[in-house]
């Protein structure tokens, strides 16, 4: 797997990347906005192949009214194609993509939804702790540092 800043091809093709549900709440809406937020990820190719994304800093935060974001920690944020979820793939991909959030030196938190029965296990065999919840209208989020 290789990180290389994201090319305006491979954030339209995360903008068309469709998942099942209940992760289908991490499907987006194509626009000119997102296509401009994703421009600020980094994009991960494997064989040539857009495999997924990543992201640092505040474009990882999840806008709320109880939880407060400090600078102690880098937010890190990162999704996998969709196809290639649910494959046994997604430790390979979390460990190369956090080897870059922590050449910030900080610590690394993370916002994941509760639901996401698959994400929240490979973060805790990946060393990360729950540290605090909140709702976000319908959806608890967690809050997990490593």
């Amino acid at each position: 797997m290789n990180v290389q800043p994201m090319t305006e091809q491979d954030a339209r093709a995360i903008q068309s990347w469709t998942y099942e549900a209940p992760y289908d709440f991490y499907n987006q809406t194509p626009s000119q906005s997102g296509l401009e937020e994703l421009m600020h990820y980094q994009a991960v190719h494997e064989a040539g192949e857009l495999i997924g994304f990543y992201c640092l800093g505040h474009y990882a935060q999840v806008p709320n009214d109880t939880y407060t974001y400090d600078d102690t920690h880098i937010d890190f944020g990162l999704g996998m194609r969709p196809d290639l979820t649910g494959q046994g793939r997604g430790r390979r991909f979390l460990e190369t993509v956090l080897v870059e959030a922590k050449r910030t030196g900080k610590p690394v938190r993370l916002t994941v939804a509760a639901f996401n029965e698959r994400a929240v296990p490979l973060y805790e065999g990946a060393g990360f702790r729950k540290i605090a919840s909140f709702e976000k209208g319908t959806t608890r989020f967690l809050i997990m540092v490593n």
